[in-house]
């Protein structure tokens, strides 16, 4: 195997290694921020929905953001505190 090949196989290995973090909490937060939506888009046309539905619609929403948030920091700081080295 030459050189290249090994220093691609290390960087695609870093890059899963890098996409394999927080993954449920990053499916928690696609999930919640879907269920929030779901909660809010028919809540504005049907009347009789207590108006309390939206507002939790759009708890579920900021939570499933706020969670997303957090793990965009949470990767960016691995990646800061683990650049990429051929050489390991």
């Amino acid at each position: 195997m030459t050189d290249e090949a090994q220093l691609l196989e290390k960087r695609l290995a870093y890059i899963a290694e890098l996409r394999g973090l927080n993954r449920h909490e990053r499916l928690i937060g696609f999930v919640l921020i879907l269920v929030g939506f779901l909660l809010v888009l028919p809540a504005q046309w049907v009347l009789t929905w207590p108006h309390m539905v939206i507002w939790i619609g759009y708890g579920l929403v900021a939570v499933g953001w706020i969670l997303f948030i957090h793990v965009i920091w949470r990767r960016n700081q691995w990646r800061r505190a683990n650049p990429f080295d051929p050489d390991a």
